[in-house]
C-alpha cells in the first residue's frame, strides 16, 4: 500500500484499516483455493505403485545367478565333503642297521572322530611303525587295531586326532547303481591328497592278486583313475558319502598302472572289520 506523503499522521490508522478490511477476505479466500487445488491434483494424479515380486521375477533371478556365477563341480564338492577324513598312510620297517626305512605309503579315511581309520591290509602288512597324516598336516602314530583278511582291510587307530576331526559318513551300497558317479580320493604314488571322478562300472565284482593269492569277491567296480598309493581311500558318491574302499586295480600286464578298472572293497564289509553295523 502506498501512503502520499502529505497524508496525516492521523489518517493513516483508519487507511490502514479500510485496507486490512478490503483485503483480508480476498487473501483467506486465495489461500482456501489454492489448498483444494492441492488436494484434487493430488487425489486425480496417479500414484506410482510398488510392484509386488512374483515367482516368474524369482525364478528369472535364480537363471541368472547360475548363468552368470561359477559354482564348483558336483566332484569338486563331493572332495570337499570328504577331505576332512582322508588321511595318508605310510608304514616303515627296519633296515636291519638300527634305523627304518619306508615300508609303504597309501591312503586311509577316518570313520570315528576318535581317530579309528580304514585303510588296506596290504598297505601296512608287515610294517613295524605306521604313520599317519591329516587334513591339517598333522601327523601321529597309529597302530592296527583289527584286520579282515579277506577283504584286505585293516583298522588303525590313531593315538592322537586334531580337536577339529571330522569323520566320514558312510552310506550303504542298497541303491548304487552302474552308471552313478564317484570320486576316488587319495595319494596315488604319495602324491596327494588327489581327486579323480568317474562312474561306477559295475557291481558284486570279482579281483584275483597278481600273484593269485587271493580272491576278493562283491566288489565295486568304478573307472575313476587310481593307482598305487590310493590303496585304502574312499571311493565316495556325489553327495561326499563313502561307500567303498579302493583296493586294487587291474591291469593285465606287469605293469601297476590304471587303465580303467578299479575295485573298491563296500562299506558294509568295512564296517564289519570295525564292528560297527553293516547298515
Amino acid at each position: 500500500m502506498r501512503v502520499p506523503p502529505d497524508l496525516p499522521s492521523s489518517a493513516l490508522p483508519r487507511l490502514l484499516a479500510g485496507w486490512s478490511q478490503r483485503v483480508r477476505p480476498h487473501f483467506w479466500r486465495g489461500l482456501a483455493v489454492a489448498a483444494l487445488l492441492g488436494l484434487l491434483i493430488q487425489t486425480l494424479w496417479p500414484q506410482p505403485t510398488e510392484r509386488k515380486l512374483t515367482q516368474q521375477d524369482i525364478d528369472a533371478a535364480v537363471l541368472k545367478t547360475l548363468e552368470t556365477a561359477v559354482l564348483p563341480s558336483p566332484a569338486a564338492r563331493a572332495a570337499a565333503a570328504i577331505a576332512p577324513a582322508v588321511v595318508r598312510v605310510q608304514s616303515f620297517t627296519s633296515n636291519g642297521k638300527g634305523g627304518e626305512e619306508p615300508h609303504g605309503v597309501g591312503t586311509g579315511v577316518v570313520i570315528v572322530n576318535s581317530g579309528v581309520i580304514l585303510t588296506n591290509l596290504h598297505v601296512v602288512a608287515g610294517a613295524q611303525r605306521v604313520e599317519v597324516t591329516f587334513f591339517d598336516g598333522s601327523s601321529s602314530p597309529a597302530y592296527i587295531s583289527n584286520t579282515q583278511t579277506e577283504n584286505d582291510l585293516a583298522v588303525l587307530q590313531a593315538r592322537r586326532v586334531p580337536d577339529d576331526m571330522e569323520p566320514a559318513t558312510l552310506r550303504s551300497t542298497a541303491g548304487l547303481r552302474p552308471g552313478d558317479g564317484v570320486v576316488a580320493v587319495g595319494f596315488p604314488f604319495g602324491i596327494g591328497p588327489s581327486v579323480s571322478n568317474g562312474v561306477v562300472s559295475g557291481l558284486g565284482r570279482s579281483f584275483r592278486s597278481p600273484e593269485g593269492k587271493q580272491v576278493i569277491g562283491n566288489l565295486i567296480q568304478f573307472d575313476a583313475a587310481a593307482n598305487p598309493g590310493n590303496s585304502g581311500g574312499p571311493l565316495v558318491t556325489l553327495d561326499g558319502q563313502v561307500v567303498g574302499i579302493v583296493t586294487a586295480i587291474l591291469n593285465p600286464s606287469d605293469q601297476r598302472t590304471f587303465i580303467g578298472i578299479g575295485f573298491a572293497v563296500p562299506i558294509e564289509n568295512a564296517a564289519t572289520a570295525v564292528g560297527m553295523h553293516p547298515f
